[in-house]
Parts: structure tokens; C-alpha cells; sequence
């Protein structure tokens, strides 16, 4: 069922998807492209939606078949208001596409929350119970490490017992102001784009769910070990492009990825870019990923870096 928003570059981009009921949900996702091209699967971050893959949609699409999706919570899909919320089954949602669009094989591009996800959806392709195939996986700037991001104060807020409250005093200019910090000074974003991010995230009354979509931060700290060893124990290859400047989980995070001895076959740093890479630079981030999916795959588990 089409979610109501007014900006028209939004309804364009609602008019090009459909609506699947998985796990007993209403998830929006696009898939665009021919069945016989290669696949790309693009998981979105927090608090966004798939809408920040709209900047590189067009340069993927000229060659691939492309899939995306609004996860549980998120953009246009079901947004319940309860506080169990959890990357484990938001990865089950993802699962569910996948096998519902028959995807055998894919690409996978993540981004901050979507990132986590990921990493829960590898460590099943690590062993073997994971639903299609992947080739890659890239991840884009996110808290891999739950040592390494370093959560904004309204983050820390919504997490605690205040959470809810707060929330409901965040207004639209709060939105802003927190939001932007993420970017890198010269890569702002404009108004009409923060206006366009704000009305997908209180589509389907979403900004009541804040508090509780951001308990994934705790599932990072419980889950650790697993997530981690999905990096270094791949068994597909994985790249970065990150943005350095990225308070959150800038060059800082890649420093820790070397130190942990994570798989890395290719890797990209955006020196002026910040927490969102394929809206603030998206031209490099398609450039990189391009690059990186159509090299010559690795045939033994080696990290090139």
C-alpha cells in the first residue's frame, strides 16, 4: 500500500518499487533490471532509508540489476512501535527478499546500520546457512566495531531510559542540526535534502519508533565477537569506502579494521568526505565500487592490505 509523502522526487522513487509482505510485514524494496544481469543487493543505515542509494542508482543500474530495500522501521515499510527491534531479524527480513526475488548470486554494498546487518548476513554465509550466494561484500562508513564508533550525544540519549521522552520533544530543527554534523564541512546537506530525508522518516508516523530502532547499538556491544570474526574469517571478498572525515566512524574505524586483521581485497579513503559517502561523494563511491566488484577475485583468503 503507497505510503503519503508530498515531495515529488520522493513519490518517484515509491512509484518505482512495491510492497512484499515478509515476516509478516509490509517492506518497501525497487528491483530494477534484467534477471540475467548480475545482482547488487544495497543495504541502507540509520536513520535513513534506501532513498540514500537514489545518488548512485542510476550509474549501478547501467549494468547490473539492482535491489533495495527499506528495512523494517525504515522509510516506506511498517514502522511498529515496540522496543524489540534487532539486527538479527532485520537481517531476516533482508533473507526474505532475497529468496522471495530468487537471488542466487549477488553483490552486497552496506552502509552504517545496514553495515551490522551485513555482518550478522556474512557470518551466515561464513557457515554456510545463509540464503544466496554473495560474491562481495562493501562496506560503506559504519560501526563495525562498537569500540570505535563514537555515537552522537542525541544517539545516547535516545538509547537511555529517557529515550522516549526525548524523542518526542525532537523536533525538525534538532533534526537538523545532529544530522548535518555527520557531514564533512564542504559536502552539507541542502535543505531539500534534509527536508526529503525528515519526511521519510516520519512517513507511516515513523519519528515515534526513534528510541527504539536505535537499541542496535547494544546489539553491536552483545554480539561482537561473531560480527567481528564474519570480517576476518570471510569467505568472500570485502572492501572500504570510507569517509575519513566521518565523526562517527571515520579513519579512526579503518585503523581499527587493519588492527583486527579483518579481510580487506580493496579499499577506498574519501580524505573530505564524511559519514555518508554515496550522497556526499557519490561519483567516487560509484567509481570505487565498480572498481572493486568487476577485479579479478582472489582464489585464496588473502588480504591484499
Amino acid at each position: 500500500m503507497a505510503v503519503l509523502v508530498k515531495d515529488r522526487e520522493l513519490q518517484y522513487w515509491q512509484q518505482k518499487g512495491e510492497f512484499a509482505n515478509l515476516n509478516g510485514h509490509s517492506i518497501f524494496y525497487i528491483d530494477e533490471g534484467s534477471q540475467e544481469l548480475p545482482a547488487i543487493l544495497l543495504i541502507h543505515g540509520f536513520p535513513t532509508s534506501s532513498w540514500d542509494w537514489e545518488p548512485i542508482w542510476e550509474g549501478l543500474r547501467q549494468e547490473y540489476r539492482v535491489v533495495c530495500l527499506d528495512m523494517l522501521g525504515f522509510g516506506f515499510s511498517d514502522k511498529p512501535n515496540h522496543r524489540n527491534y534487532s539486527i538479527h531479524k532485520q537481517a531476516d527480513v533482508v533473507e526474505s527478499l532475497v529468496k522471495s526475488l530468487k537471488l542466487n548470486e549477488f553483490f552486497v554494498l552496506a552502509h552504517d546500520y545496514g553495515d551490522t546487518v551485513a555482518q550478522e548476513l556474512l557470518a551466515r554465509q561464513n557457515e554456510g546457512s545463509g540464503v544466496g550466494q554473495w560474491l562481495s561484500c562493501c562496506f560503506l562508513n559504519g560501526g563495525l566495531f562498537p569500540e570505535t564508533h563514537r555515537a552522537l550525544i542525541t544517539q545516547k540519549i535516545l538509547l537511555s531510559p529517557l529515550g522516549a521522552f526525548a524523542n518526542k520533544l525532537a523536533g525538525r530543527a534538532q533534526f537538523d542540526k545532529s544530522f548535518s554534523k555527520v557531514f564533512a564541512t564542504d559536502t552539507k546537506p541542502t535543505d531539500k535534502a534534509l527536508s526529503q530525508f525528515w519526511e521519510l522518516i516520519n512517513a507511516n508516523n515513523g519519528k515515534h519508533i526513534f528510541h527504539n530502532l536505535i537499541t542496535y547499538m547494544n546489539d553491536r556491544i552483545e554480539h561482537r565477537e561473531r560480527w567481528v570474526s564474519a570480517l576476518q574469517k570471510s569467505i568472500v571478498p570485502l572492501a572500504l569506502i570510507n569517509g575519513s572525515v566521518d565523526p562517527i566512524s571515520g579513519k579512526h574505524m579503518v585503523a581499527r579494521y587493519k588492527e583486527l586483521n579483518c579481510r580487506l581485497d580493496y579499499i577506498s579513503e574519501l580524505e573530505q568526505v564524511g559519514h555518508y559517502p554515496q550522497v556526499e561523494a557519490p561519483k567516487d563511491v560509484l567509481d570505487h565500487f565498480l572498481t572493486f566488484i568487476t577485479q579479478p577475485r582472489p582464489t585464496a583468503l588473502e588480504s591484499k592490505y
